[in-house]
């Protein structure tokens, strides 16, 4: 294994745990979501909340590439 592979190693071990972060807050959000629904509350996230899950952790398809080719 050479410096080249370490570097990837580790390019992929940041976008699997932007994943991780981006999972555990989707999660809390759909949890905040489903007690609200049973309250008979306004949902408080919505799609584009959802959404911007993917631009706040960097896990659109060039963000992703480009980590994973690029380094951080």
């Amino acid at each position: 294994m050479d410096s080249f592979d370490v570097v990837r190693m580790q390019n992929i071990a940041y976008v699997d745990s932007q994943i991780a972060c981006a999972y555990v807050e989707l999660e809390a959000m759909k949890a905040e979501n489903s007690q609200r629904e049973r309250q008979g509350q306004a949902l408080a996230w919505n799609y584009d909340e959802f959404f911007s899950l993917i631009i706040k952790y960097q896990l659109g398809h060039n963000s992703v590439l480009s980590n994973l080719h690029g380094g951080l």
